[in-house]
C-alpha cells in the first residue's frame, strides 16, 4: 500500500511539473527535483497520512522557487492537520542570490548575544557597522542582523532586538506551539526573521506570478501586522552623497550556518 502512494505522488508531481513547466525556472533540473522530492516523502512516511493534494502543492511550491528539500533549502511542515510549505535560511539566501536585480556577492545573517560586540550607525556622515562575536558565546539571545553585500560594493543590512523579533513570532502561525519551528528552532527562525525582513528591501526579478506566489508562502513569518524596521541602504539613489558606507571587514564576522536538521519525525502542530 504504501509503494503505491508513494508511485502516485511520483505519477502526479511529475504530471504536474510538465504541466507548470512554463513557470519553472530556466535552469530547472526537473529529473533531480522529482528524485529528491520522492526521497523526502520516503524518508519521512507521515507524510503521506495528509491531504495529497496539499502534499503536492508544496512539493510544486519548492519547483517554482527553484529550491530542494534533500538540500535543506525548505521544508514540508505539518501544521494543525495540514502540509504547509517553507523556505529554509538556506532557500531564502540562494534564492534572492539569484534573482536580486542588482547583483549580490552575499547574503548572511548572525543571532548577537549578551557580551558580543554590535555596533552600527553613522559617523562622519557614513553608515557603518562592525560586528565581533565572543568565542564560544552561549550568552542569552539579544537580537539578530541580517547583511547583503553587492558587487556595486554597497551594502544594505538589518538589525532587530528580540523584542522586535518577538513581535513578529507573535503574530506568526503556530508561534505558541511546543511544535513549531519557533519552538524547535528558535535561533534559526531569528535568523530567517531578520533576512525576510531585509530581503523585502532587496528588489528582486521573479519569473512568474507562481513564483511570487510560492515565495510569498513560504515566509514562515508575518511581517504584515508589525511595522517594518528600518533598513539601512546608504547606497539608495538619494542618499549617495552623504551615505558611504564603511564597513570593517576585519572587525566583520558574519559566519554562514549549517541549516535547520531535518527532523526525524514530522510531529503534528495542534
Amino acid at each position: 500500500m504504501a509503494n503505491e502512494i508513494i508511485q502516485s505522488i511520483t505519477n502526479n508531481l511529475d504530471a504536474t511539473l510538465n504541466a507548470v513547466s512554463d513557470a519553472l525556472p530556466k535552469d530547472f533540473n526537473k529529473a533531480r527535483f522529482l528524485q529528491n522530492s520522492i526521497a523526502v516523502v520516503k524518508a519521512n512516511p507521515d507524510l503521506t497520512k495528509y491531504n495529497p493534494t496539499e502534499l503536492l502543492t508544496c512539493l510544486v511550491r519548492a519547483s517554482y522557487l527553484g529550491l530542494d528539500f534533500m538540500n535543506k533549502e525548505c521544508w514540508l511542515v505539518p501544521y494543525n492537520g495540514h502540509i504547509t510549505f517553507q523556505t529554509g535560511y538556506k532557500g531564502d539566501c540562494k534564492f534572492v542570490k539569484k534573482y536580486s536585480i542588482r547583483p549580490l556577492l552575499d547574503l548572511k545573517a548572525e543571532i548577537v548575544r549578551e557580551k558580543d560586540e554590535l555596533e552600527y550607525g553613522i559617523t562622519d556622515n557614513k553608515p557603518y557597522l562592525n560586528f565581533k562575536p565572543l568565542p564560544f558565546n552561549d550568552g542569552k539571545v539579544i537580537g539578530a542582523f541580517a547583511i547583503a553585500y553587492f558587487k556595486d560594493g554597497g551594502v544594505l543590512y538589518e538589525v532587530m532586538n528580540l523584542d522586535e523579533i518577538n513581535k513578529v513570532r507573535k503574530v506568526s502561525k503556530a508561534a505558541s506551539s511546543n511544535s513549531s519551528p519557533w519552538s524547535t528552532w528558535t535561533e534559526e527562525m531569528y535568523k530567517k526573521t531578520v533576512l525576510r525582513r531585509l530581503c523585502k528591501a532587496i528588489e528582486t526579478d521573479f519569473d512568474s506570478v507562481e513564483q511570487r506566489e510560492a515565495w510569498d508562502s513560504g515566509s514562515g513569518v508575518d511581517f504584515t501586522k508589525p511595522e517594518s524596521a528600518e533598513v539601512h541602504d546608504p547606497f539608495a539613489e538619494d542618499e549617495k552623497i552623504t551615505n558611504e558606507i564603511v564597513i570593517d571587514t576585519d572587525s566583520v564576522n558574519v559566519v554562514d550556518v549549517d541549516e535547520m536538521p531535518l527532523p526525524d519525525a514530522f510531529r503534528e502542530v495542534k
